[in-house]
């Protein structure tokens, strides 16, 4: 503990001053290194909120500086970056489907399935989760336990500023083929995500559940069935439909998370 103590002091001094840049060196390897193991995450959840470790994210910004390009090979194939990728996946008990490639510095816990996609680093992905075909979990990203990524999936990198919240996909959630969710959104525990929907932080999700709408922002609720959709907007030149996302149902809380979703998506019509 005195240790990461002393590293963060060491990187904060270093992300504000580069100058002072080299007496970091150790320090930002070590946090790297601690990022891979999963012993340290960019984002905690305390007390019920999500809380940003932003010498962290700082930590991984300065690593692109210091770190040297390098050829690296895998099979006939030739890379030339800064961050190798991740090793030792039997021993950590994940699955890669060949091309699929997770950089250095994210973790995943075991059972973990990565199609041919991609996790960058600083990504956490939770235990069962399955990352499918051509999805992309981006830098920092936070991905919960028993979560199912479809295919086309692109979860959205927050490197920069330090300080920004990544993209947060809690426990139990279904995202549908080819959605976006991006810049810091949080889709909260088992909520479902109907195929191409887009939720960015600005992004109108308006439940209709009720007589009159709710409308959210850069949050999913839980448990939520949301598909896209439209709603109008006035311009100069004349009405417009403008991109929404609409709550159209709750998954059931009374059924485990398999049965409550297959329900879920067969009640409500969704799409996958």
């Amino acid at each position: 503990m005195s240790e990461l103590k002393s590293d963060r002091k060491l990187i904060e001094a270093a992300y504000a001053n580069l100058d002072v840049l080299d007496d970091a060196i150790d320090a930002i390897e070590r946090t790297i290194a601690a990022l891979d193991r999963g012993e340290i995450r960019v984002a905690d959840k305390v007390a019920g909120e999500w809380r940003v470790n932003v010498w962290v994210k700082e930590a991984i910004m300065l690593y692109f500086r210091i770190a040297p390009l390098q050829t690296m090979h895998s099979g006939p194939f030739e890379y030339h970056d800064k961050i190798p990728t991740k090793g030792n996946l039997a021993a950590a008990g994940v699955r890669v489907v060949p091309p699929g490639t997770i950089r250095y510095g994210a973790f995943c816990e075991p059972g973990v399935v990565l199609m041919p996609g991609y996790i960058n680093v600083g990504a956490y992905v939770g235990a069962g989760t399955m990352v499918d075909t051509w999805a992309t979990v981006g830098s920092c990203a936070q991905i919960g336990a028993d979560v199912h990524l479809s295919g086309g999936v692109g979860i959205g990198g927050v490197l920069e500023p330090p300080g920004a919240r990544p993209v947060i996909i809690e426990d139990g959630a279904f995202v549908g083929s080819r959605s976006i969710v991006v810049e810091g959104t949080i889709v909260e525990a088992g909520a479902v995500l109907g195929a191409n929907t887009t939720i960015t932080s600005s992004t109108p999700i308006i439940d209709i559940t009720g007589e009159e709408p709710v409308e959210y922002r850069g949050r999913v609720p839980a448990g939520a069935v949301v598909v896209p959709g439209t709603r109008p907007k006035s311009f100069p030149s004349g009405p417009y439909d403008l991109q929404c996302a609409l709550i159209i149902g709750r998954r059931s809380s009374s059924t485990d998370r398999k049965t409550s979703l297959n329900e879920a998506l067969r009640v409500f019509e969704v799409p996958v």
